[in-house]
C-alpha cells in the first residue's frame, strides 16, 4: 500500500484543483476527513477510510443498478402477457417488507447510501404486482392493493399516527417477511420445473446486492434488524439463483401444454393386430373357369 501510495502522489496537484461541486460532492459522501485523507492526500493506506469509501461505492453502485433491476422483468410480463413463474404472493410480501424497512430507514435518518435501492425497487414491485394481478385475471384486486399501499404508506411515514417504536417492532417484522417473500417464489418453480416469466437479470442482481449490502450494513449502520435481514435474504437468494441455473434451459408451461399435445398416442401392439384381424380382405380375382 505504501507503494502505492507513492505512486498515486504525482497526481496530488489534479486532485487538489477539483471544482467546488465535485468537492463538495465528495464530502458530502465520506466526509471532510476521509475526503482529505483519499482525495486530497492520495492516502489508501488508512484503513477506515478506505472501508468507508468502498461502502460508499458499492451503495451508491446497488442504489443506481437497483433503478433498472426489475425493468427486464417488467417487460417480460408486457411481452408475453402472461404471469406464469411468477408468485404474487412473493411480490406482496416482499413489497410489504420493503415498505415498511423504506420508513424504518428514511425516520432513522440513515444515510440513503445504506438503503436508497429500497424505494426504486418499491416502485418496480408495485408495477409488477399489479401486471401479476391483471394478467391472472384479478384486475379489481389490483385496484384494491394499490389503494392499501396509499393507506400504508401515510401510516407507516407519519410519526403522529405510528411511533419509533411500533416501527421498530414493524421492522423485525419486515425482516421475517422479505425472508419469507423468497419461499411462496422458491416453490412456485420447484413445482412447475421451470422458471417462467422470472428474469434471471433480476435474480443475479438480488444476489449481488444483498451481499454487498451485508457489507455495506456492517460499515455504517449499527442495526442488527437489518443485518440479519440481508443475510438471510442472501441465503433465500442464492437458492432461487441456483433454481435458475438449474431450470435454465427447462421448457415453459404453456411449451410442454404444447408438448403433450403434439405428441401421437401410442397404439398397442395387440389393438393393432386386432383391428388388422377385423378389416376383411378383398377378394381377388377367382381364376377358375366357369363352363
Amino acid at each position: 500500500m505504501e507503494a502505492l501510495r507513492t505512486a498515486l502522489q504525482p497526481l496530488r496537484p489534479i486532485t487538489n484543483a477539483l471544482p467546488a461541486p465535485i468537492r463538495d460532492l465528495g464530502v458530502s459522501i465520506i466526509g471532510d476527513t476521509c475526503y482529505k485523507t483519499l482525495i486530497l492526500e492520495l492516502d489508501p493506506t488508512h484503513p477506515e477510510c478506505l472501508k468507508l469509501a468502498i461502502s460508499k461505492g458499492l451503495g451508491i453502485g446497488i442504489i443506481g443498478a437497483s433503478s433498472i433491476v426489475k425493468v427486464p422483468q417488467i417487460v417480460k410480463l408486457v411481452q408475453s402477457q402472461s404471469s406464469s413463474g411468477i408468485s404474487f404472493l412473493s411480490y406482496l410480501l416482499e413489497t410489504s417488507s420493503y415498505l415498511i424497512s423504506l420508513a424504518y430507514n428514511f425516520r432513522n435518518e440513515f444515510p440513503f447510501s445504506t438503503y436508497g435501492e429500497t424505494a426504486l425497487i418499491l416502485g418496480q414491485n408495485v408495477i409488477i404486482t399489479v401486471l401479476v394481478l391483471n394478467y391472472s385475471g384479478r384486475a379489481s384486486m389490483a385496484a384494491l392493493f394499490v389503494a392499501a399501499l396509499a393507506t400504508s404508506v401515510v401510516t407507516l411515514f407519519s410519526g403522529g399516527i405510528l411511533d419509533m417504536q411500533a416501527l421498530s417492532y414493524l421492522q423485525a417484522g419486515a425482516g421475517v417477511l422479505g425472508v419469507a417473500s423468497k419461499i411462496p417464489q422458491i416453490a412456485a418453480i420447484y413445482q412447475q420445473g421451470g422458471t417462467g416469466q422470472l428474469s434471471a437479470f433480476t435474480v443475479f442482481n438480488y444476489l449481488a446486492g444483498s451481499l454487498s449490502r451485508i457489507f455495506t450494513t456492517l460499515q455504517e449502520v449499527d442495526d442488527k434488524l437489518i443485518l440479519y435481514g440481508f443475510v438471510a435474504g442472501f441465503a433465500l437468494n442464492l437458492v432461487l439463483a441456483a433454481q435458475m441455473i438449474y431450470y435454465w434451459n427447462a421448457p415453459s408451461a404453456k411449451a410442454r401444454g404444447k408438448m403433450k399435445e403434439a405428441a401421437p398416442i401410442p397404439v398397442a401392439a395387440g389393438q393393432t393386430s386386432a383391428v388388422s384381424s377385423a378389416t376383411p380382405k378383398s377378394k381377388g380375382p377367382s381364376t377358375r373357369r366357369r363352363g
